[in-house]
């Protein structure tokens, strides 16, 4: 039984209680897996058909004139010009620089909406609690109240309105409807990978919030066949192949954003300071970030789809012995794609080549792994700084 003192961001979706619904598991826990048909569920969402439950996640709300610029000052996108209705993406890190919140976020024009993963909630508010200091802003936790809902819908709102009668909640008029911005490079963001054609420009992917009460009438709409349904294996394989980062599964306690490619949308490398700043801009003008995103195109013959944390191994040749292996990094999201077949993405040392083989090792089982390469070796050292030769050093007449 639920117990009824936990968030309703915690507690099993109606939705749950479709035909075939499979619940998900580890952060996902609440929401459906899938409804039998993962594949079909894919093709379905990818052509903007179907509806993703994602009840499980957390809402705040930080109202208040200060909003913009106090939320502007502690994290690193540029928001101070968000306009109602406009979509973006920011970070809290900590004060070396690594991740501590990732925050999707939407404006109506009197409060400051902040999308988020469940688990994080309770220490987002606290931290954002502690900052408020005597500024006008005032942190409301809407996830009793509010559920989100996932769609690749061109117009997500209507689409939904048509499909189960049930419009996204719209305080102030301005409907929350929030749209990933991972399409393309934001205005102050900075791409790493060197991809002709990013995947990411065909990710299209929207999130609408919805009163939480309105979730059995969206069920029963599933149900009678009015919309289709899709689960969250269908949703993060198409993520995945993106390569959209996701902080509940791609990051760490050591993270940076340069290692996953988040500074294209989620980082404003022209704004003022703010907590993590300096290591944010020396990284990318003067360094280079420590680790790297991978795509992983796995091996499917053993049929063992790798799990989160599994670790990556590349093989070294040793000068006359055998060629060894060694662990270079983690497997952080996996798997199977319509198209792809398994696949994953990894973070690994950013020293490892790009041609060197990799191996997986899940269940025992090593999986050969063919590389794709996101963040490249070379990511950092954008600033174009002569080296002067160290003192000491006699140069040749």
């Amino acid at each position: 039984m639920t117990d009824p003192t936990e968030s309703p961001a915690a507690w099993p979706s109606p939705l749950l209680s479709l035909d075939a619904a499979v619940q998900a598991e580890g952060v996902d826990a609440g929401v459906a897996a899938h409804y039998g048909s993962p594949m079909i569920e894919q093709r379905r969402l990818l052509a903007g058909e179907a509806i993703v439950d994602l009840s499980h996640r957390g809402v705040l709300g930080v109202a208040g004139p200060d909003r913009l610029s106090w939320l502007n000052s502690v994290s690193s996108q540029e928001l101070t010009g968000l306009a109602p209705g406009e979509s973006t993406e920011t970070l809290l890190l900590d004060p070396s620089g690594r991740l501590e919140h990732a925050m999707r976020v939407l404006d109506d024009g009197v409060e400051t909406w902040l999308l988020i993963e469940a688990a994080e909630l309770p220490g987002l508010k606290s931290w954002l609690e502690k900052m408020r200091f005597m500024l006008r802003v005032e942190i409301t936790d809407h996830t009793a109240s509010v559920a989100t809902i996932g769609t690749m819908a061109a117009a997500p709102a209507g689409f939904l309105a048509q499909a189960t009668s049930v419009e996204p909640v719209a305080p102030n008029g301005v409907p929350l409807v929030w749209n990933d911005p991972w399409a393309v490079v934001g205005s102050g963001g900075f791409q790493y990978a060197e991809a002709a054609e990013h995947p990411g420009e065909s990710w299209r992917w929207s999130e609408m919030l919805v009163p939480r009460s309105s979730l059995p009438a969206i069920a029963t709409a599933v149900a009678g066949g009015a919309v289709a349904a899709a689960g969250l294996l269908a949703a993060e394989a198409l993520r995945i192949a993106a390569w959209r980062p996701r902080a509940a599964l791609e990051a760490d306690e050591k993270t940076i954003p340069h290692e996953l490619d988040w500074l294209r949308t989620a980082v404003h490398l022209n704004k003022g300071c703010y907590r993590g700043q300096e290591t944010v801009a020396k990284v990318h003008n003067l360094g280079h970030p420590p680790r790297r995103l991978v795509l992983l195109h796995l091996d499917g013959s053993e049929s063992v789809l790798p799990a989160h944390g599994d670790e990556v191994q590349g093989v070294r040749a040793l000068p006359g012995g055998e060629p060894e292996r060694r662990t270079v990094g983690q497997v952080t999201s996996s798997a199977i794609h319509y198209e792809l077949g398994p696949i994953a993405l990894a973070v690994i040392k950013r020293t490892v080549p790009a041609d060197v083989t990799l191996h997986v090792l899940s269940q025992g089982i090593s999986i050969a792994a063919a590389q794709e390469v996101i963040v490249p070796q070379s990511a950092g050292s954008v600033a174009d700084i002569p080296r002067l030769p160290r003192l000491g050093v006699r140069q040749p007449r």
